[in-house]
């Protein structure tokens, strides 16, 4: 008898040793190792920042390791609790918020394939789901989707209200040019920060075969409507074609979740790059390939 009771107490401390953490356990360590992460890139870039030894070119360069190395730690960690907590609805938001925007377009499609309807009636999840579609319509090798936004062509001079004209996507591509067309907004910085480089492949290449769209999107975000485009795009000298008034639609068509966005389209519409791949010097380099010159 005695020696069944020991057996039974054993078990009972093995059982209690193997107790599964609830899902606010399993969060709170998530949350906690990005902290850590987080303190340990603001000291390792610190000491870059203070490192006498180092050029500027040296800098940038283990500034840059330093953010992928963080970065990829912090996926990796999202990507161990999405294997084994998919189905948890409060961890698997949580974790995608964190780390979905990082992940690529195939993992998150099977992802998603597996995730339980309690999982995807999260708004935050459901959104990307979404998003993650339309970008899978719209990856390279695929033709445009088309959209069609109530441009404010200008102002009447009597009443001051705008003068509205339905233009499309399809008005601008697909006719014989290849297009970079720039998804942007008048209070973006980021998007102010790429006009010159798009002012310049303009003025180098816009002819017979080869043009620049700015189309505005999310003005309202930030309370701003198409007075404030009109007015931006004319401080910048953004002399090329432009689509303002845009809102939501454009992007979300493209699953653009940040801005700038640029797109370079195929002279019959078929999308050639977009994203990261048309960012600085990237996107000369991209047209100018493409041109042939």
């Amino acid at each position: 008898m005695k020696r069944f009771f020991l057996i039974a107490a054993a078990a009972l401390v093995a059982f209690a040793g193997c107790k599964q953490p609830t899902s606010e356990e399993v969060l709170a360590g998530f949350q906690s190792d990005i902290a850590a992460l987080e303190d340990e890139y603001t000291a390792s870039a610190q000491q870059i920042r203070d490192d006498a030894t180092l050029d500027a070119a040296q800098r940038v360069e283990k500034m840059e390791a330093l953010q992928d190395d963080i970065l990829g730690r912090i996926i990796d960690t999202g990507r161990k609790l999405l294997d084994k907590y998919y189905a948890d609805t409060l961890v698997a938001p949580a974790v995608l918020r964190e780390v979905g925007d990082f992940m690529e377009e195939d993992e998150l499609t099977a992802l998603f394939a597996k995730l339980p309807e309690s999982v995807k009636a999260d708004k935050y999840i459901a959104r990307m789901i979404e998003s993650n579609t339309a970008r899978q319509s719209t990856a390279v090798g695929n033709k445009f989707v088309d959209f069609t936004v109530d441009h404010v062509a200008g102002v009447d001079k009597k009443t001051g209200n705008p003068v509205y004209e339905k233009k499309s996507l399809s008005d601008f591509v697909g006719k014989g040019k290849v297009m970079l067309v720039d998804f942007w907004s008048p209070w973006c910085p980021p998007c102010k920060a790429e006009i010159p480089n798009i002012k310049a492949i303009w003025e180098k290449y816009h002819g017979d075969d080869f043009d620049v769209l700015s189309v505005a999107v999310w003005e309202e975000s930030r309370k701003m409507d198409w007075h404030n485009t009109i007015d931006t795009a004319a401080f910048y000298g953004m002399k090329w074609l432009q689509l303002n008034n845009g809102h939501q639609e454009p992007a979300a068509l493209y699953g653009i979740e940040g801005i700038p966005h640029m797109i370079l389209f195929d002279k019959d519409g078929t999308i050639l790059k977009r994203g990261d791949d048309l960012r600085g010097e990237k996107t000369a380099k991209a047209v100018a390939e493409v041109l042939g010159r």
